[in-house]
């Protein structure tokens, strides 16, 4: 069952990283989607530029990583103290992304009859609680 988590989850996080080179060359499928909307679905909340969702991309990458990397899969190429301060900062950020901003994401949203806020309710906030767990199982 340890193995499950960290193996799982550098697993989806290469995926959504693929994803994200994918859309920041052009790539359309999902994009529909995967982007906030305002209440009255006339708009989207931001823009994600090229540069940083190649950057997301990259730090996805880094994720999985950091998890492989931590949890004994994948040799250490950093001192074990950033790999594991990377690890807490990784936590940190896919459970502040679960619970979210109070507004348009995470599981204390207040719009949530958009087809991002769905999407973000069945997976998206799911998937950063899962991958936030994973990373502080791989802590202890």
């Amino acid at each position: 069952m340890t193995h499950v988590f960290p193996i799982s989850s550098a697993l989806f996080l290469v995926i959504v990283s693929l994803l994200h080179f994918y859309w920041a060359f052009g790539g359309k499928w999902g994009t529909d989607s995967v982007i906030p909307t305002t209440a009255d679905h006339s708009r989207p909340t931001f823009s994600p530029g090229k540069g940083g969702t190649v950057v997301v991309a990259c730090l996805l990458t880094c994720a999985a990583y950091l998890l492989l990397a931590q949890s004994g899969y994948l040799p250490p190429v950093l001192a074990p103290a950033l790999i594991q301060w990377g690890c807490i900062v990784c936590a940190a950020v896919f459970v502040l992304r679960a619970v979210g901003d109070f507004n348009y994401i995470g599981f204390f949203k207040k719009v949530k009859n958009t087809k991002f806020a769905r999407q973000d309710t069945a997976l998206f906030t799911p998937l950063c609680l899962w991958l936030g767990i994973s990373f502080l199982l791989v802590l202890f």
